[in-house]
């Protein structure tokens, strides 16, 4: 009896985090450049296993979810006539550093802007000619809309001329860089656009994705499968409760025997 319970506790638990899932890309179903994610579930051990130098497997009764892939396909764009806007047509990401904490993430979501940042003065930099510290200066970079920096092909920053692009209202020619590896499955989601590399996914290369200016990619959340996939786990979930309490009666009924 103990078995069926703690089959169907561990069933109901693991499809509330399908559930999470399934929530997480119908919010998103608006997000430009979002990748739904898709569940996947493997057989847990019901005795002990060792692993290597006597690591302890996972072990249980029933399934639990392993992962949750990002689906990398593309299901459209919008155009959106804006001159900071960029898609990528084919495969490949942009890439953004965060000045904050150096890191570096990768998205399809080109909605960009020019935003003004401080640099600090070189290292070592003496003062001028009226003995005054050197100050950090203001440069304008092509950015996300959480303070990231865009990188070009070569990994620098898009450095923007405010004069020009005022002047120039027809556009500016950047050069953004598109990123990409042989094997995404290993991509971590940083957040809902961004995704963060792991020793999984090998090199990085110059992708063959070509960057097109005022479009921007649609999130590719199916909204049919996933309210499916929620009626699937809505039901198993209910399922697995039923299961716990006829479980629970069984087992009374068993210790009120004479």
């Amino acid at each position: 009896m103990n078995m069926s319970f703690y089959s169907a506790a561990v069933g109901a638990y693991q499809q509330n985090l399908r559930m999470n899932v399934q929530a997480n890309n119908i919010a998103n179903v608006n997000t430009q450049g979002f990748r739904a994610e898709r569940v996947a579930f493997g057989q847990l051990m019901n005795r002990d296993v060792n692993g290597i130098d006597g690591v302890q497997l996972p072990k249980g009764t029933g399934t639990r979810v392993i992962q949750a892939t990002p689906d990398h396909s593309t299901r459209g764009y919008i155009d959106t006539g804006r001159r900071f806007d960029f898609a990528i047509n084919g495969k490949g990401f942009f890439a953004l550093y965060d000045p904050a904490d150096g890191e570096i993430s990768y998205s399809r979501d080109g909605s960009f802007m020019a935003a003004e940042f401080l640099v600090p003065p070189e290292e070592g930099a003496e003062p001028d000619k009226d003995g005054e510290e050197p100050q950090p200066t203001s440069v304008w970079r092509l950015s996300d809309n959480e303070g990231r920096c865009v990188l070009d092909p070569q990994g620098n920053f898009i450095v923007l001329d405010m004069d020009e692009v005022k002047e120039n209202r027809a556009g500016l020619e950047l050069r953004l860089g598109v990123f990409d590896y042989a094997i995404r499955e290993g991509l971590e989601h940083a957040d809902s656009c961004r995704f963060v590399a792991t020793d999984k996914n090998g090199q990085l290369y110059l992708g063959t994705g070509v960057v097109k200016r005022g479009l921007l990619e649609l999130s590719n959340t199916d909204l049919a499968q996933e309210f499916i996939k929620v009626i699937e786990s809505q039901r198993a979930y209910s399922f697995c409760l039923k299961m716990v309490t006829t479980s629970d009666e069984i087992e009374t009924t068993i210790n009120g025997l004479r």
